[in-house]
C-alpha cells in the first residue's frame, strides 16, 4: 500500500493530548522511493518470510507502523487490520476492486487479483471530533452541511461516530462517538488535496466541532528553504573536489591535459602514442559488497574494485586503459568517507596504469539511509585496430587455457555471502573463520577478509597481448567461470577445466561449506580462484608462463580448448567436488541441524554436503516437469543424487533450458539419426557411460527403451507411470482410471524390465478421483503426486537404502 502519516495528537503542532488519530495523508512525499523498497525489503518481506518459517499462516491486512528515523526505518507496531485513520485516505487511493483482492486472499490466489493503485493523486483526511474528545462528549448533535459535499468527485466523506435519530416527524444525523466523520479530498498534488480537504470539512457543522487545521502540513512545501537546508552541502562539494585534487593529479599520465574540476577531462591520444586507434569504454559498479564496506567502515578497497571492474573488462578486448571516471551518490556528503573511496579509485588507477580523469558527486537527501553510498566507474582504453581481442577465428581446439589467481571473492556474489553469514549467526566483527594467508588460520575479521580488492591484471598480460601471444582474455565476473569464459569463444568450441589444477582460496571452501552451496552453483557465481582466463596457443604456453612468472602473478594452465558443436555447457570444470570438499574441511564450519530427508547416520553440514553422490542421468522429450522435480531434491543439501546429464531424443524442448537454468549439462541425440531403436539406444547409452552416470530416471521420455538397454542398466533404471501399477498399465491410463469408475488412482515410480511397466515398485502416491474429473484435471492432480514421489524414489536408491535383488523385488538395506 502507499505510504500514510496520521497524527495523533489533538491539536495543531502536534500538541494536546493523544488521540486514535485526527488526520492523515497519502502518500508520503517524504518516503522516498529507495525508503520504500528499504521498508518492503528489510520489514515487510522479512515479516512475510519469518511467518511462513514458523509455519503460521495469516490472511488479511497487515499494517505495519513505522517510525523514520535518521538511522533509517525503525517498527513501531504492527496491526492485522486496516490503521485509523490511514485508510481513509489509502482506499481512495485504490484502483482496483478491493472486494476481488479480499477474496482472492480467501481464495489462496491473491496473485489473480493484486490491488493496483492511482499513481496521479494524493489524499489528505481531516477528522472531525465531537466538543471534550478524547474525553466524554456528547452525543446526539444535529449534523448540517453534508449535502454540499455530495456529488463532488474529489472529496469522501467517512461516517465514524454518527447515527441517525428521529426527531418529530423525521430522520436526521447525528454525532453519536468521538470521532464523529473524516473528510478527506483528493488532487493531484498535495497541496491541492489539503486545501480541498480542509474547504470541505468548512461546510460540516455540529455543536462542539473540533478538527486540526495543519494535517499534512508537513507534507506541503515551505517557504524560503535554501538548498542546504534541503540537505545539500555546496560547500561540503568544494572541499571534497579540493581534496581529491591530489588523488587525481597522481595519476597522471602521458595524454593527459587540463585539471580536476572542469565541466570535462581531455585525452590526447597521438600523445599516447597510438596511429590507428579504437576506443573501448566499459563502466560497472561494485555491487552489494558496498554494504560490508559501509558496515566496517573500511572504504579505500572498494575504489579499487571500481576501477578493476572497469578496467579488467575492456582489458578483455585488449585496450589499455587510457583514463577512469568515477560518480560517487550519497544522502548526506561525508567528506572523509569520500575522500577515502577516492583514494582507492586513484590507487586503482595507478595500478591500472590509467589517469583518473575526473568524475561527479551527487549529494541527494532521501534517496540513500544515514552512511549509505552507492558508486559507479567508466574507464575509456584504446587498442590498436589490428591487436582487438578476442582473435575468435585464431581459437582451435587443443589450444590452452591459462588462469590468473584472483585476490578473493572479487566484487561478484555478495548478496549470496551476505545471506550464508546472517544465517550462520556470524558478524562483520566475527574473527575469520578460514585463512587468509598460506596454512594459517587469519586472526583478521571476517569484514576485513572479504572486501580483498580485486585484482588488477594489465600490467601483467597487456605486454602479452601487444605481442600477439593472447588469442582471448576472459574477466571471470558475475556468471563465475561457466558464464565468462563462453564469452570469448567461437561458436562450436567449449573449454575443459580441472579444478585440481589450481589453488582454490579458503574463502569459497568457506562459502562451500558453511552455505551448503552446490558445485555449480559456485562455478556460475564466483570466480573460484580465478580471476581472468588467458587462451594462448600451445606453442606460445611456455613463454607466456614464463612472463606470469617473472611479475610474480600467480597463474596456472588449467584446462584446454575442445569442441563443442551444439554450443551447449561450453565449460566443464572438472574434479570440482573433491576440490571444494577438502577446502571446506579446512574451514571453521558452523555446524547446523537440519532435517534430513532420508534418515541415516548423523552427519556434518561438510561431510553431508560432500559425501559421494550418485550420479544421475534423466532421459527427457518434453518439458521436463518431473525433470524440475528431481532438480530441486538433488540441489538440496542432504541429497545422495547428482544429476550429471540431461539427455534428450528431441532438440529445442523445455526440460534442456530448466537443466541449463541449474547449470546441468545437456545433450542432444535424435532418434531420427539413427537406423534402428538399438543404435539410439547404444548411443544414450555410451553418452550415459561418459558422464559418469549410475543410475538412470525416465521423466517423460517418449521412447520404449529396448531389452538390451534395459539389461545393461538392470537395477539402476527407473520410470514414472501415472496409475497405481499394477493396475491400468500402458497408455492413456487416466482415460482408464475415468472410464473405471475407481475413486483412487495416483503415480508409481519402478524399476524398469523388459515388459512395460511391470517392474518392481519402489513407491507410489496416491490421489483422490472426484465424481466430476476429466482427464485433464485428474492429470494434473496426478503430477502434482509425481512431483513428490519420484524425487523420493531417487534418493532412496541414490542412497543405497533400496536395491533390487537377484528375485527382482525392492530389498531394504537400512
Amino acid at each position: 500500500m502507499p505510504p500514510a502519516q496520521d497524527h495523533k495528537r489533538l491539536l495543531d503542532n502536534d500538541q494536546g493530548p493523544n488521540t486514535g488519530g485526527m488526520g492523515a495523508y497519502a502518500p508520503c512525499p517524504q518516503v522516498s522511493m529507495h525508503l520504500k523498497e528499504e521498508i518492503a525489503r528489510d520489514v515487510l518481506q522479512k515479516t512475510v518470510d519469518g511467518l511462513r518459517e514458523e509455519e503460521c499462516p495469516f490472511v488479511g491486512v497487515l499494517f505495519a507502523g513505522m517510525m523514520l528515523t535518521a538511522n533509517g526505518p525503525r517498527v513501531l507496531e504492527f496491526n492485522c487490520r486496516f490503521g485509523d485513520p490511514e485508510t481513509q485516505v489509502i482506499l481512495p487511493l485504490l484502483k482496483s476492486d478491493l472486494y476481488a483482492t479480499l477474496l482472492e486472499c480467501v481464495n489462496g490466489e491473491l496473485s489473480l487479483s493484486l490491488p493496483q493503485w492511482h499513481t496521479d493523486r494524493f489524499a489528505v483526511g481531516v477528522v472531525a471530533a465531537s466538543g471534550g474528545y478524547p474525553g466524554s462528549v456528547k452525543k446526539g448533535c444535529v449534523l448540517k452541511g453534508l449535502r454540499d459535499l455530495e456529488g463532488q468527485n474529489n472529496v469522501v466523506v467517512f461516517h465514524a461516530g454518527t447515527a441517525i435519530q428521529r426527531k418529530e416527524d423525521d430522520k436526521v444525523l447525528v454525532t453519536s462517538g468521538g470521532r464523529v466523520m473524516a473528510v478527506v479530498g483528493l488532487a493531484t498534488g498535495i497541496e491541492d488535496a489539503q486545501k480541498t480537504a480542509y474547504d470541505s470539512i468548512k461546510k460540516v457543522m455540529f455543536e462542539g466541532i473540533q478538527y486540526r487545521k495543519d494535517i499534512a502540513s508537513r507534507a506541503c512545501r515551505a517557504r524560503g528553504l535554501t538548498y542546504s537546508a534541503a540537505g545539500v552541502d555546496i560547500d561540503a562539494g568544494n572541499l571534497l573536489v579540493n581534496a581529491i585534487k591530489p588523488l587525481a593529479a597522481s595519476t597522471a599520465r602521458t595524454g593527459c591535459t587540463g585539471d580536476l574540476g572542469g565541466f570535462g577531462g581531455f585525452f590526447d591520444l597521438k600523445a599516447a602514442g597510438y596511429s590507428d586507434p579504437l576506443l573501448v569504454s566499459g563502466t560497472d559498479g561494485v555491487g552489494t559488497k558496498l554494504k560490508i564496506a559501509q558496515t566496517v567502515g573500511m572504504h579505500s578497497s572498494v575504489g579499487i574494485d571500481l576501477v578493476a571492474m572497469c578496467v579488467n573488462d575492456i582489458l578483455a578486448h585488449g585496450a589499455e586503459p587510457l583514463y577512469f571516471l568515477d560518480y560517487f551518490a550519497t544522502g548526506k556528503l561525508d567528506v572523509g568517507v569520500a575522500k577515502e573511496v577516492i583514494l582507492g579509485v586513484a590507487r586503482g588507477c595507478s595500478q591500472a596504469g590509467c589517469a583518473l580523469l575526473g568524475g561527479e558527486t551527487a549529494e541527494m537527501p532521501g534517496m540513500y539511509s544515514f552512511g549509505e553510498y552507492d558508486v559507479a566507474g567508466f574507464a575509456v582504453g584504446a587498442v590498436e585496430r589490428n591487436k582487438v581481442l578476442p582473435r575468435t577465428q585464431d581459437i582451435i581446439v587443443d589450444d590452452l587455457v591459462i588462469g590468473l589467481a584472483s585476490s578473493g571473492i572479487h566484487s561478484n556474489g555478495f548478496s549470496l555471502v551476505r545471506k550464508i553469514i546472517d544465517k550462520a549467526g556470524l558478524s562483520y566483527d566475527s574473527p575469520c573463520p578460514f585463512s587468509t594467508t598460506e596454512g594459517l588460520q587469519s586472526v583478521t575479521k571476517l569484514g576485513e577478509a572479504l572486501l580483498s580488492p580485486t585484482k588488477i591484471y594489465c600490467q601483467a598480460v597487456l605486454p602479452l597481448m601487444q605481442a600477439r601471444k593472447v588469442k582471448a582474455f576472459a574477466h571471470i565476473t558475475g556468471g563465475g567461470l561457466t558464464e565468462n569464459i563462453p564469452r570469448v569463444l567461437p561458436h562450436g568450441l567449449g573449454v575443459s577445466l580441472d579444478a585440481s589444477s589450481w589453488s582454490i582460496p579458503a574463502v569459497f571452501g568457506w562459502i562451500f561449506g558453511q552455505g551448503n552451496v552446490a558445485t555449480l552453483e559456485m562455478v556460475r557465481t564466483f570466480n573460484c580462484g580465478i580471476g581472468a582466463g588467458l587462451v594462448v596457443g600451445q606453442e606460445t604456453a611456455a613463454s607466456v608462463m614464463e612472463h606470469l612468472t617473472a611479475l610474480n602473478e600467480k597463474a596456472w594452465i588449467i584446462g584446454k580448448v575442445t569442441e563443442n558443436k551444439e554450443d551447449i555447457d561450453k565449460v566443464i570444470v572438472n574434479n570440482l567436488e573433491s576440490v571444494f570438499c577438502e577446502s571446506a574441511r579446512k574451514a571453521n564450519i558452523n555446524h547446523q541441524d537440519e532435517n534430513e530427508t532420508i534418515k541415516g547416520p548423523k552427519l556434518s553440514n561438510v561431510e553431508m554436503h560432500c559425501r559421494k553422490k550418485m550420479k544421475v542421468g534423466v532421459l527427457i522429450s518434453g518439458s521436463g516437469t518431473n525433470l524440475q522435480a528431481l532438480i530441486d531434491q538433488s540441489l538440496r543439501q542432504d541429497s545422495s543424487a547428482e544429476i550429471a546429464v540431461v539427455i534428450s531424443n528431441v532438440p529445442g524442448v523445455q526440460g534442456l533450458t530448466r537443466a541449463q537454468t541449474a547449470a546441468i549439462p545437456t545433450k542432444v541425440i535424435k532418434h531420427k539419426d539413427f537406423k534402428s531403436r538399438l543404435d539410439f539406444d547404444m548411443a544414450v547409452h555410451a553418452a550415459l557411460k561418459e558422464a559418469g552416470v549410475e543410475l538412470v530416471c525416465l521423466a517423460g521420455f517418449m521412447r520404449i527403451v529396448t531389452g538390451e538397454f534395459v539389461r545393461k542398466w538392470r537395477g539402476r533404471l527407473l520410470n514414472i507411470h501415472p496409475s497405481l501399477l499394477p493396475s491400468f498399465k500402458g497408455m492413456h491410463a487416466h482415460k482408464l482410471v475415468l472410464e473405471a469408475g475407481v475413486c483412487i488412482s495416483g503415480c508409481t515410480v519402478h524399476f524398469v524390465e523388459e515388459e512395460v511397466d511391470a517392474g518392481a515398485i519402489v513407491t507410489q502416491e496416491a490421489v483422490e478421483v472426484k465424481h466430476n474429473d476429466t482427464v485433464e484435471t485428474l492429470q494434473e492432480r496426478v503430477k502434482t503426486a509425481e512431483h513428490r514421489a519420484y524425487p523420493r524414489a531417487m534418493e532412496l536408491l541414490a542412497s543405497g537404502r533400496i536395491k533390487l535383488n537377484d528375485q527382482n523385488k525392492v530389498q531394504w538395506m537400512w
